[in-house]
Formats: C-alpha cells, structure tokens, sequence
C-alpha cells in the first residue's frame, strides 16, 4: 500500500477543494512570475512584487498563497524556491502528465508545435482524427489514429488528459470515448458547450467568446 502516495492524494484533493478556479488561474500566474524571478536572482519575494507584477492586491496574493500552507514570514516575505515546489504540487504540475489530442486540423497542429506544453510537463503522446486520409499520417513523430482505436490505446500508453480541436458536432462523441477509455480531464476547444462525462474534468476555450468579450471591452471602454 502507498499511504505517502495516499497522503499526497489527499492533500492534492483538500487543496482543490477549497481553491477557486479564479485562485487557481492565479497560482498558474504566481508561477511563471516567481519562475522569472528566480533565474534573474531573485530569492525572496513579497505578496506586493508579486501582486504588483500581476495586476492583484497583496492582500489577494497573500489569501491565495494561504492555501498551500504557512510558507511566508512576515518582514521577511517567501523564498521562491520553497514557493515554487509549492504551488508546482498544488496546480498538479510536479509530474508529467500524458494526453491525447483528437482533431488534427490547423488548430491542432499548432498545438502539437507548441513547445510550452512539454516544458510544463505535458506530454502529447496519442493523436486522433476521423478523416481517412489523415489516418496513418505521421504529425510531429506520432502516428494519426482513427478514433475507433481509442478504447485499446489510450489505456496502453497511460494517457489521462484529453485536448479536443474537433468540429462542435463531433466533439460530444470524442469526449466520451475519451472518458470511457480513462481520460479524466478534458481541454475543448470545440465551439459549443460540452456535456461533462460522468467523472472527468472539463475546461472550455472558445476563442470567439474570448474575442467577443474584448470587442465589448474596446467598444465600451472597459478595462
């Protein structure tokens, strides 16, 4: 039995519990400033640098940080590195983590050629798509499966998160299939709204929604 890995669990899932999505952006944020400040030198660092550099109050930095534990001292401030580790075991990102992406058109192409994914510890390793004529393409070095061969292979290869960049009437049915083969967290970026299969984690991205929300700010003035 693995109670340190139980123990981890546990705490990964206490954590989740009592942090909002909005606080998780934000440690995400924390992150990568607190990356950059460490290979300039930087090794200590204040809830107000950190609010300052992103926007926030340090009184929100400070509420956010909370919950990882008593890592600050007071007149003192955090030591990045300690911070770092940190919120890398909060946010789930002190591990590799194995996806699939289904739909291997320009968006998902792109994607496959982003090399922020595997500097974050994400690693693609499965590619889906239901033209014929992209099945058995090679795209990046992987091999372009038809979805059929999900149930088989995804299980095979340890694969738990799924990017979608299929059309909006297919992606409910890749989803699922995703889900049903033990995928637990799902990346869409199919227009539309996803019915979230039983038991897996779903996070939406539609850039005309995004793009619409900043037309409206421009028109209005907003900030």
């Amino acid at each position: 039995m693995n109670k340190g890995g139980d123990a981890s669990d546990r705490a990964a899932n206490e954590t989740e519990a009592r942090l909002s999505r909005a606080s998780v952006g934000r440690l995400s944020l924390y992150l990568r400033r607190l990356e950059i400040l460490l290979r300039e030198g930087t090794t200590k660092v204040s809830s107000g640098t950190l609010g300052e550099a992103l926007g926030v109050t340090d009184a929100q930095v400070r509420k956010d940080l909370a919950y990882l534990g008593h890592l600050g001292h007071p007149g003192v401030g955090y030591a990045a590195p300690e911070l770092i580790d940190a919120i890398r075991r909060a946010l789930g990102v002190d591990r590799e983590w194995l996806a699939a992406l289904a739909g291997v058109g320009n968006l998902g192409r792109a994607l496959l050629r982003y090399r922020g994914f595997a500097d974050r510890g994400f690693r693609i390793v499965a590619l889906f798509d239901a033209d014929p004529a992209k099945i058995g393409q090679r795209v990046e070095g992987l091999e372009v499966h038809s979805p059929d061969a999900m149930a088989e292979l995804l299980p095979a290869l340890g694969v738990e998160l799924g990017v979608l960049t299929t059309p909006a009437e297919s992606a409910q049915a890749v989803a699922d299939a995703m889900a049903l083969a033990g995928v637990r967290g799902l990346l869409t970026f199919a227009p539309g709204v996803l019915r979230r299969p039983a038991g897996v984690n779903v996070v939406s991205v539609d850039l005309t929604v995004q793009l619409e929300q900043l037309a409206f700010l421009v028109q209005h003035g907003g900030e």
